[in-house]
């Protein structure tokens, strides 16, 4: 567990260093190296002083380097600075440290030149020491948590508790291989190994498991990462827990077919979302042909089980819905291999970083065969408020969720009818209805239509659910710099150093676009020509809800007959809207926003191509620059006849 002191001193690292490294990722690898770096030193000091041994890692050439080399009184600042950044550059080249310890240190290097900051940044790194190593674990992986999102990516940090929870449903024994593909920092292998010891044990974790067993376990936990940041953080995340040699590769897990016949018999895994433009380029040992990384990740999860292999792999939306011909054949084989569970996640689980609506998919390629349906499951509450900050709250489905699972997993097995109450969270559809829509759409709600669209929704006035608060004047010259964006009448129009809202909200223009509709991710200032929406209740309406229904409301309109410009919100108050209830809620924004996702991949493809239609043109006419054409049949027709 970890202790306040040790979190206090991970916390003013980052203090320190966040004036001249701003990147959490920055912040982190700068930490990892130095942790690692005070690691080796207190394990060389408790052999020469506790041990009457000798030094093992700062010996011969790099003794130069040890770490209290660094503290010497006679360095001045920037003598300080040159050794730390030449023992960083070298410390690969060490023969004295193990290979661990050397892919660690590899392509490091000092990312900031003020002597000031990294001598703080030593000093604090200096608290900690190889005797309360055991905290060492924690601590990294809390150090872990403040890495958030790398958006451009789609790498999104899995909370904790969704960890816990997929591995819990999943599994794993102590005698089974584990693999995630995408690691990241190595969070669901070391949950996989936790729930291993805690299945394992008399009083205490893993004290049934033998020195083999415990050896043969740290071999069959392997993750492969493309990025040699991620890959980093993981091998010292192990390292942390334990694991001496821990196997984390760097590795193109799309792309590459070195490990292509490396099968496993558990895999878990959050893998990244994005797609970069143009696509994935995959070789074409794929089932699936496809150039997004959610659904080429997903295919290779399920083709690397072992005949009694299990997954848990959380998804986006578009793998339950898109209707993509890649989707649709992806969707098909699953359900007829391996599938037997969905489990939809509320849309604000990855809140701050991203507001993406997700589902965790559970393989199973034994238990699939022996039964005719599929699982759904819908978590409504995961434990946190659906809000930016996702405080904790008394309402969690995941407890039932995971006594669902089980029960309908040992039904199966005992061949047992497995009976749903109505008031249920859990759905069970027959695979052969699933086949049979011509998607092979994995909405539950799709097949509840009759439940969902059948109910006469109460209509409220606006007013009965959230108020339009006055935006604040903030003149122009304020608008320029700054974290927080400004938001006038009908979007952005600038940026600034405080916020007056947080996040998410709504932005109804007053004035100028009056009625105009904005939604806002991130904390934001509205100015005077606005109002921000303040929802009353929050168990009435969820704020992704409300904002579709508002932009729907053609607010506008509201004062046309009266000739008053602007929106005057007494008026807007009085206007009703449809209020389903909070799980429909959900689900309509779940779908729009699946929708949308589809529009916006739509027009991309729809942009390729007709770039490709103008370089065809270019080319044929002979132009060695592209010009911009007018692609319609006169242009066509000639193009044709040359």
């Amino acid at each position: 567990m970890l202790n306040t002191d040790t979190k206090s001193l991970i916390n003013s690292a980052r203090d320190i260093l966040v004036g001249k490294v701003p990147d959490p990722k920055g912040q982190i690898e700068n930490i990892t190296l130095a942790l690692i770096y005070k690691f080796m030193d207190d394990m060389d000091t408790e052999a020469v002083e506790k041990l009457g041994g000798k030094a093992k890692y700062f010996t011969g050439d790099f003794a130069k380097y040890s770490w209290r080399k660094l503290f010497d009184p006679k360095l001045g600042g920037h003598d300080m600075l040159a050794l730390y950044r030449e023992s960083l550059e070298n410390m690969h080249l060490n023969p004295n440290i193990p290979d661990l310890f050397k892919n660690i240190f590899k392509n490091a290097f000092l990312s900031f030149n003020s002597p000031e900051t990294l001598k703080l940044f030593l000093k604090t790194i200096n608290e900690f020491n190889y005797c309360h190593s055991e905290n060492l674990g924690n601590a990294y992986e809390y150090l872990l948590s403040v890495l958030g999102t790398q958006g451009d990516a789609g790498q999104f940090r899995t909370p904790r508790h969704i960890i816990d929870f997929i591995v819990e449903c999943v599994a794993p024994q102590k005698n089974e291989s584990v693999l995630d593909p995408a690691c990241g920092t190595a969070g669901f292998i070391l949950a996989a190994y936790k729930h291993i010891l805690r299945n394992n044990k008399k009083v205490h974790d893993g004290d049934k498991l033998t020195p083999d067993e415990r050896k043969r376990i740290a071999g069959n936990l392997v993750g492969f990462d493309i990025d040699p940041n991620m890959v980093r953080f993981s091998l010292v995340n192990m390292f942390l827990h334990k694991f001496q040699t821990p196997h984390i590769y760097e590795y193109d897990t799309l792309s590459s077919e070195d490990r292509w016949n490396e099968y496993y018999d558990v895999i878990l895994a959050n893998p990244p979302f994005m797609t970069p433009k143009g696509g994935i380029k995959p070789h074409k040992r794929f089932s699936i042909q496809a150039t997004k990384s959610e659904v080429l990740f997903t295919d290779y999860m399920a083709e690397h089980l072992t005949p009694n292999g299990r997954a848990g792999i959380i998804v986006p939306n578009g793998i339950i819905a898109t209707s993509q011909t890649a989707y649709k054949n992806l969707r098909k084989m699953l359900v007829e291999n391996s599938l037997v569970a969905v489990i939809s996640l509320p849309t604000g689980v990855f809140n701050p970083y991203s507001g993406v609506k997700t589902s965790v998919l559970l393989l199973d390629k034994a238990l699939s065969k022996k039964t005719d349906s599929i699982l759904f499951i819908k978590v409504e509450n995961d434990g946190y408020d659906l809000g930016a900050q996702r405080r904790e709250i008394d309402k969690n489905d995941l407890p039932e969720a995971i006594r669902i699972f089980n029960e309908f997993k040992t039904s199966i097995l005992a061949k047992t009818e497995f009976t749903i109450d109505e008031k249920s969270i859990a759905t069970l559809v027959k695979k052969e209805k699933l086949l049979k829509n011509k998607d092979v759409n994995l909405s539950v709600e799709r097949y509840k239509e009759s439940i969902i669209f059948n109910n006469i929704y109460p209509l409220l006035k606006i007013g009965e659910i959230c108020s339009f608060e006055y935006g604040k004047p903030l003149k122009e010259e304020n608008r320029i710099y700054g974290d927080y964006p400004v938001f006038g009448s009908n979007g952005i129009v600038g940026f600034h150093n405080e916020y007056l809202v947080e996040a998410p909200f709504i932005i109804v223009g007053r004035k100028g676009t009056a009625g105009a509709v904005v939604y806002s991710e991130k904390n934001g200032f509205p100015i005077d020509t606005t109002f921000y929406v303040k929802i009353k209740n929050v168990e009435l309406v969820h704020p992704k809800y409300l904002y579709y229904i508002l932009k729907a409301s053609d607010l506008g309109k509201i004062n046309e007959q009266a000739g008053v410009p602007g929106l005057n919100r007494n008026d807007a108050y009085e206007k009703e809207i449809p209020i389903p209830p909070l799980q429909i809620q959900q689900q309509i924004v779940a779908e729009i926003e699946g929708y949308q996702k589809e529009i916006e991949e739509m027009k991309t493809q729809i942009n390729e191509k007709e770039q490709k239609i103008k370089d065809k043109i270019a080319e044929v006419w002979g132009e060695k620059e592209t010009k911009e054409y007018t692609l319609d049949e006169n242009v066509l027709s000639k193009v044709a006849e040359k």
